[in-house]
């Protein structure tokens, strides 16, 4: 990609990433862009930065060669967040220039420290501090603590209104055919896009809505015309995504949206029955679903239509006293991750025991979930005809509890 110029003084520099497990958990199927900024006044900043992969660097660089801007013309590294995806680059960088400050908060400066041995030449900011680059280009700093690590800023530049925001604010997906922003995408492909959104916040930031929330209610009060993140695409529309991210945060506690989301794990093929006969009940239902099996379906997937559904089913055998396994490890990360009063539902077949009520009421316990449970319905073995009665009885249920609460938002 080429450098853009999205306002005066201001270019973005972005790389795409993919066939990667993004933070070594989640799939992104997409991709995702890695996305920096270059501020010239009559100093030169780059606000945020690459991973310090094999070639990353190296296109940043290119990029750079293309504006003809040497690296070691750069005064200042404005580090909003220091997770190694934007920060890795910074021991290649220091091998090309070795005279350059760092911009960060007092947080970022103690982690540059610990993953890199960078803490010289060190600007540590916060909450009103200013950087003047000169030709109008003042900065001001706003903390954004744990969004979604402890030591986020925001960077705004008063001149052109662009909020450099790093994770705040960003997606998953690569940028294609060189549009940056969200307005240049089809009403079919900013559909999947928010998609990608909702992946990207319930997957990286969904355990931090609450600094979220008011990250995004501070962000909001400023002059903005451009959000400009360290992930996806540019928003020319301010109140678009600040709006959507705060619908994302209010998910956690829900009511989220009027969805269900149905995950299921059969061990041979008894589960499997009942989920069929659930699928067809909940396909005569006004309501948008969302399937998923496991293992098959990575949790990141599973989460990302978790995150925004009112409802919940699940549906898996007992598997040696307990839950199917991989049933368990999804739920304990939807607990992580504070998918919290959910409406619920819960079938499945058992053998020679029972026991996954057990289990299923310590996770929800332990990680206090406060779901809502509708009569489980279990069985021996394959599902008889009075089973699947029950289950499509269990399932409108659901369904019009969901509607109900979130008629009533």
């Amino acid at each position: 990609m080429k450098p853009m110029k999205i306002a005066e003084g201001i270019y973005q520099l972005s790389v795409n990433v993919e066939d990667i497990l993004f933070e070594g958990l989640w799939e992104i199927p997409k991709g995702v862009s890695l996305n920096s900024y270059i501020i010239k006044g009559e100093k030169t900043a780059i606000v945020d930065g690459v991973c310090g992969w094999d070639g990353v660097p190296e296109n940043l660089y290119a990029l750079l060669e293309q504006m003809n801007i040497a690296p070691e013309s750069i005064e200042y590294l404005i580090v909003n967040h220091m997770e190694p995806d934007h920060s890795g680059w910074i021991e290649s960088f220091k091998k090309i220039n070795t005279d350059f400050k760092v911009v960060g908060s007092k947080k970022a400066k103690m982690l540059l420290d610990a993953f890199y041995g960078q803490d010289d030449n060190f600007i540590c900011v916060s909450e009103g501090d200013t950087l003047d680059l000169g030709n109008g280009h003042i900065l001001n700093f706003i903390d954004i603590p744990n969004v979604h690590w402890p030591d986020t800023i925001a960077t705004f530049d008063t001149l052109t209104g662009t909020l450099f925001s790093c994770d705040a604010f960003g997606s998953f997906g690569k940028i294609i055919d060189d549009r940056r922003y969200e307005d240049e995408l089809s009403k079919e492909e900013q559909r999947t896009y928010e998609q990608e959104t909702i992946r990207y916040y319930s997957n990286v930031l969904a355990t931090f809505s609450l600094q979220t929330k008011k990250a995004t209610a501070k962000c909001s009060e400023l002059p903005v015309k451009i959000v400009a993140p360290g992930h996806g695409l540019m928003w020319r529309n301010p109140e678009k995504v600040f709006k959507a991210y705060s619908e994302y945060t209010d998910c956690s506690k829900g009511p989220a949206r009027e969805e269900i989301t149905l995950i299921w794990g059969s061990m041979y093929g008894m589960t499997g029955k009942a989920v069929a006969h659930a699928v067809k009940a909940l396909e005569k239902e006004d309501i948008v679903v969302h399937v998923h099996e496991v293992p098959k379906d990575s949790w990141g997937t599973v989460l990302t239509s978790a995150w925004t559904s009112t409802g919940i089913i699940l549906a898996m055998p007992t598997y040696e006293f307990k839950m199917f396994p991989p049933m368990g490890a999804v739920l304990e990360e939807l607990g992580k991750k504070k998918v919290y009063n959910r409406k619920a539902f819960r079938f499945g077949s058992y053998g020679w025991s029972g026991g996954a009520q057990k289990e299923l009421d310590e996770i929800l316990t332990k990680l206090n979930m406060n779901w809502d449970f509708i009569e489980p319905v279990e069985f021996l073995g394959s599902p008889l005809d009075e089973d699947l009665e029950k289950i499509s009885a269990g399932v409108k249920e659901l369904v019009k509890q969901v509607k109900e609460i979130c008629s009533n938002k």
